[in-house]
C-alpha cells in the first residue's frame, strides 16, 4: 500500500522538574517513534495513560515540533494547492473549539469559503458533510451553546471535513460517553473512512474501540513504540508483555466473540 506519511526517529523533549536551571536535563516523551500510515487506512494509537499518545497526534498534526527526527509527508500532500493544514486534528475538547454563538452551518460554510467555494457548491457540500455525520439539518440550524456534548463533536468534526484533510486524527473521541453514544460514534467513523476514503489515525485508551474500528494498531509504552501490526493479529497473538498486560487490565479476550453481537 502507499504511504501518506512516514515517521522517522521522532523524538519530543522535554526538561526535567529538577529544581533550579543548572539541574534541569531533558526527558525524552517520544523517543525514536519509527511508523508509518497507509493512505486510506485507520491506524490506532494506544497506551498507558501518559505514556506519549497524545504529544505524538499533536507532532504529527504540527501542532508541536520534535526535538528531533522527520516527517516524510506523500508528494502528492505536499503539492495540494490548499489554503487549510491537509492534517485536521479533533480534540478531546472538541467543544471549547466551536464559537457557541455561531449557528453550526456557519461555522462549517466559513471553512468552505476559505477554499474559495461558490455558494452553490458551499451549500451542496454542506448537505454531504451533514449527511456523512448523520447529523439532521435542524441541528445545523443551533448555535454552538444549544448543542449536546455529542451534537458539539460531530459538528466539530463536520468543520474538520469541510477542510478537507488528508488525514483526520482524533484524539480519544470516545472519552466520557455511554457505549450507546460510542458505537453510533464508531459508525460515523467507519462511514467516513469508507465514503470519503478519509486516511485517520485514532488515538485512545479504549482497546476495544480499537479493534473494531482500525486496521492497524500501534502499542506505545514510555515514548516507545513497543508493538505494532494488523489489528487483529495483535490482538490474536500479542508478542510484547506490555500489550498482554494492557489486553488483560482491559479484561478483553483474544477472539472477537464478544464483538460478534
Amino acid at each position: 500500500m502507499r504511504e501518506i506519511l512516514r515517521l522517522e526517529n521522532i523524538c519530543y523533549a522535554v526538561p526535567s522538574s529538577g529544581k533550579g536551571f543548572a539541574n534541569k536535563s531533558m526527558v525524552n516523551i517520544l523517543d525514536d517513534i519509527n511508523l508509518y500510515i497507509n493512505y486510506g487506512e485507520v491506524l490506532g494509537i494506544s497506551g498507558e495513560s501518559g505514556g506519549g499518545k497524545t504529544t505524538l497526534a499533536k507532532v504529527i498534526a504540527g501542532v508541536i515540533k520534535p526535538s528531533q527526527g522527520k516527517l516524510v509527508w506523500d508528494d502528492d500532500v505536499l503539492s495540494e494547492n490548499s489554503i487549510a493544514s491537509p492534517v485536521q486534528i479533533l480534540f478531546q475538547n472538541h467543544g471549547e473549539t466551536l464559537n457557541p454563538y455561531r449557528r453550526i452551518e456557519d461555522i462549517i460554510s466559513e471553512a468552505l469559503k476559505i477554499q474559495k467555494y461558490d455558494s452553490v457548491l458551499i451549500k451542496r457540500k454542506i448537505e454531504e458533510i451533514l449527511s456523512s455525520l448523520n447529523i439532521f439539518a435542524d441541528i445545523s440550524k443551533k448555535r454552538g451553546y444549544e448543542l449536546s456534548g455529542g451534537e458539539q463533536q460531530r459538528a466539530a468534526l463536520a468543520r474538520l471535513l469541510a477542510a478537507n484533510p488528508k488525514l483526520l486524527i482524533l484524539d480519544e473521541p470516545f472519552s466520557a460517553q455511554d457505549v450507546e453514544s460510542q458505537l453510533n460514534l464508531l459508525k460515523v467513523f467507519q462511514k467516513i473512512n469508507v465514503e470519503l476514503k478519509l486516511t485517520m489515525l485514532c488515538v485512545s485508551h479504549d482497546l476495544n474501540i480499537l479493534r473494531k474500528l482500525t486496521d492497524r494498531i500501534v502499542i506505545i509504552q514510555k515514548g516507545k513504540v513497543v508493538e505494532e501490526g494488523r489489528t487483529e493479529e495483535v490482538f490474536s497473538n500479542p508478542a510484547h508483555d506490555h500489550t498482554k498486560y494492557l489486553l488483560k487490565a482491559k479484561n478483553l479476550s483474544l477472539t472477537l466473540t464478544d464483538l460478534e453481537t
